[in-house]
């Protein structure tokens, strides 16, 4: 790819994020504050015993999110062990018990991490009624999460946060299924596939037979993308041409990764009340967005060696159609935004530039983020920059009215820290157990040395985080990382939750605090910079001891 073209690429997206951040974000406020119940919502609502017009506390509202994604694992694990009876089974067996509560674990967190080949071990009613409805209802959670976190902010003296039926209702049905179903014809047009076709036998050029698989792949393309959460209906995910047939295929689906979690600020400044709030987030996740492709591109581009230097890059595990900067750009997005997907492995990426991918996930994931997940991780890291802001100038912290007081602050570290935790203490107790030890290096990992602790580190920085990408030399269809990954997603995924839902009733409970001349404003690029510079500090003292051990210990090699 030429850099007239690599150029052309980037104002595309760059357009296309500006043209619909701010119809998009309105939209987004307008769900979540509007009054007004649809038809078909009644009913459901009717149907499920809920009063749509009945406010929650945090507490319960928590209740809400943790009782329908209990629900949400049984199903999806009850399907893969029933598979063998289902239609469309394509002839599959029951998926195994571990590998079945992997998968479950995965898809209700939003981090539809695949310890198995898709195309070769679930049957369309799985891949259906399973994964592909869980990619809907756990994108729409993320969202309305922080949604409730909003309202937190938003709210005076209030005991209350929303209701979680109803957000989640309306994310599904007024957000995310309009949305995709527009999505979906689109990629069809590029030539994603959607049938139910099955296996086809056919004769190759060299006179041998190959069995090509169908799929209603386009329906389940889109919304995995739309709602970031990655996976893929083919082993090779969006490198498959199948699932990513083209360049301009490529693009698209990095915008519908990108495009709810960059619209989201815009729902935030819209739903506090000042719009300029929304721009200094959106600011910060771009900003970040933007060092991190630059660093990734130039590290893959000018890589050193004889591969690279015989092909004029660092091309192997690309797609020739796609090139440097389609790769690092899907990459650079999948990572940040949690998805997941890959149109490229990660795992050939260079030592250094394996490692960007992997700093991407343990920023948190806020640069946009995930769908809802990734805004209320950028507002934490708000909360504990505007701390920090006030220690520094001997005042009592404020954001967007609200004091940021001892409860706000622990609620906020206990955040910050829970992720961290669970991906050293995975990584640790895989290297550390002598049983589980022998495992991992003789059968999970491909590479022994430096490269084969980033391949361990980098599934529990993916699982933890909730993002579902993986280096591809890992093996980790085992007893041990199907249990310890399972759990790392449930932990990963719903601790976090507790403390920004019990933020948020916090928040809602307070009343305004009056500006004075020594509030910081929080919409300027002084602000800005100093958010950026929180979340990147805080991860590298997190990270950097067990990323000198890894990648860039591989890279100084």
């Amino acid at each position: 790819m030429s850099a007239w073209a690599v150029v052309a690429q980037a104002a595309t997206l760059v357009l296309i994020l500006a043209l619909v951040y701010r119809p998009l974000g309105d939209y987004m406020a307008h769900i979540y504050t509007s009054p007004r119940h649809l038809k078909f919502e009644r009913g459901l609502y009717r149907l499920i015993g809920v009063d749509a017009n009945r406010e929650q506390t945090w507490q319960a509202y928590l209740r809400g999110v943790l009782a329908f994604s209990v629900v949400g694992v049984l199903m999806v694990y009850l399907l893969q062990r029933a598979q063998a009876i289902l239609p469309y089974s394509l002839g599959f067996p029951a998926v195994p018990e571990g590998l079945s509560f992997n998968t479950a674990a995965s898809f209700v967190t939003n981090t539809n991490w695949q310890s198995y080949s898709p195309d070769t071990t679930l049957g369309y009613s799985v891949q259906i009624l399973g994964l592909a409805v869980q990619n809907f209802v756990s994108a729409a959670v993320g969202i309305a999460v922080a949604v409730a976190l909003v309202r937190g902010f938003a709210r005076r003296n209030s005991g209350t946060i929303g209701n979680f039926w109803v957000d989640l209702t309306r994310g599904v049905f007024r957000l995310l299924l309009p949305l995709s179903i527009i999505g979906a014809v689109i990629l069809i047009a590029g030539g994603v596939i959607q049938n139910f076709n099955g296996f086809s036998t056919v004769d190759t050029l060299s006179g041998a037979t190959q069995s090509i698989p169908g799929g209603p792949v386009a329906s389940q393309e889109v919304i995995k993308l739309l709602g970031t959460n990655g996976g893929g209906f083919f082993n090779a995910n969006s490198s498959h041409p199948f699932e990513n047939p083209t360049a301009w295929t490529n693009l698209f689906e990095i915008v519908l990764m990108l495009v709810i979690p960059f619209s989201l600020p815009r729902t935030f400044g819209t739903m506090v009340g000042d719009k300029k709030q929304g721009y200094a987030i959106l600011a910060a996740m771009a900003s970040i967005f933007v060092i991190s492709l630059t660093a990734l591109t130039l590290l893959e581009t000018f890589a050193t060696g004889n591969a690279p230097s015989a092909a004029g890059a660092a091309m192997e595990g690309k797609e020739t159609r796609f090139g440097i900067a389609g790769s690092t750009l899907f990459a650079t997005t999948s990572t940040l935004t949690s998805t997941g997907a890959v149109n490229s492995m990660h795992d050939s990426f260079t030592a250094v530039g394996g490692m960007l991918p992997m700093l991407n996930m343990m920023l948190g994931e806020v640069a946009p983020g995930g769908v809802g997940s990734g805004l209320y991780g950028m507002l934490m890291l708000a909360i504990i920059a505007v701390f920090i802001a006030g220690l520094l100038v001997g005042r009592t912290p404020e954001y967007l009215g609200k004091k940021i007081g001892p409860k706000e602050i622990k609620l906020a570290s206990l955040y910050i820290l829970v992720v961290p935790t669970l991906v050293l203490a995975g990584t640790a107790l895989s290297f550390a157990i002598p049983g589980i030890k022998d495992d991992v290096q003789n059968t999970s990992i491909w590479n022994a040395g430096n490269h084969g602790l980033s391949e361990v580190l980098y599934a529990f920085t993916s699982a933890a985080n909730n993002n579902g990408s993986a280096f591809a030399g890992l093996t980790a269809n085992t007893p041990w990382l199907n249990t310890a990954l399972g759990v790392t997603m449930l932990l990963g995924r719903f601790v976090p939750i507790v403390f920004v839902l019990a933020l948020a009733g916090t928040l809602a409970a307070q009343g305004a605090t009056p500006s004075t001349a020594g509030t910081l404003p929080t919409h300027r690029p002084q602000f800005i910079g100093l958010l950026v510079g929180v979340t990147v500090i805080i991860t590298a003292l997190t990270y950097f001891p067990v990323l000198t051990l890894g990648p860039l210990a591989e890279g100084l090699q």
